[in-house]
């Protein structure tokens, strides 16, 4: 069965396409207008071989809080949608990641249930302005975002790292390897990998 989803979401504030397919190759189409979300989204796709399309734009002359915020909103909604009901998925996994420097680690419970921590970020991260547009903050409110819209249980720990710019893409890259590996068909598995017989 086709585990793809297509979401379109407009507001005032911004509007966002978002296509992906869980079984692809890793094929990205991004253009959010915010060039350093577009390279996260794009290590997004690749690492974790999603095929994903993202077209948004939005008041960036404002912000770009209000595009990126959206996008991972929107972008939440379609995996969770792409999932179904979740039958004989490996659920759980886990992902540590290198960038030079930075070493990021993230932890993914497909669950259904909502909830994000967010540890470890080398003091000021939330301040530095990474390609001229992207607040470091946004790093962690586009986690929340995600895990809430896709409802995951997502934990991510920096472990260590200097460069704002590695250490937001060490994150990326390790959430990428983690879904890879949550949602990835577990031969083993028959039906829904819980107790309660829903995800």
């Amino acid at each position: 069965m086709s585990r793809t989803a297509r979401i379109e979401r407009s507001t005032s504030e911004s509007s966002v396409l978002v296509e992906l397919d869980l079984d692809g190759s890793g094929t990205t189409r991004i253009d959010t207008s915010v060039p350093f979300y577009d390279h996260m989204l794009t290590a997004l796709g690749k690492h974790s071989l999603m095929d994903l399309t993202v077209r948004a734009s939005g008041d960036t002359h404002i912000d770009v809080h209000h595009t990126v915020e959206d996008t991972a909103i929107v972008l939440g909604q379609a995996f969770r949608q792409a999932l179904g009901d979740k039958s004989g998925i490996r659920r759980f996994a886990d992902a540590t990641v290198p960038l030079d420097e930075a070493l990021a680690h993230v932890v993914v419970d497909v669950s259904g249930r909502p909830y994000c921590v967010h540890e470890g970020e080398p003091a000021g991260q939330e301040f530095h302005l990474i390609g001229g547009h992207f607040t470091g903050s946004l790093t962690r409110h586009v986690l929340e975002s995600f895990a809430f819209h896709a409802q995951i249980c997502l934990h991510v720990r920096v472990l260590a790292g200097r460069d704002p710019h590695h250490v937001v893409e060490a994150q990326f890259k390790a959430l990428a390897r983690a879904l890879r590996y949550a949602v990835e068909p577990d031969p083993r598995v028959q039906g829904i990998p819980s107790t309660k017989g829903a995800l």
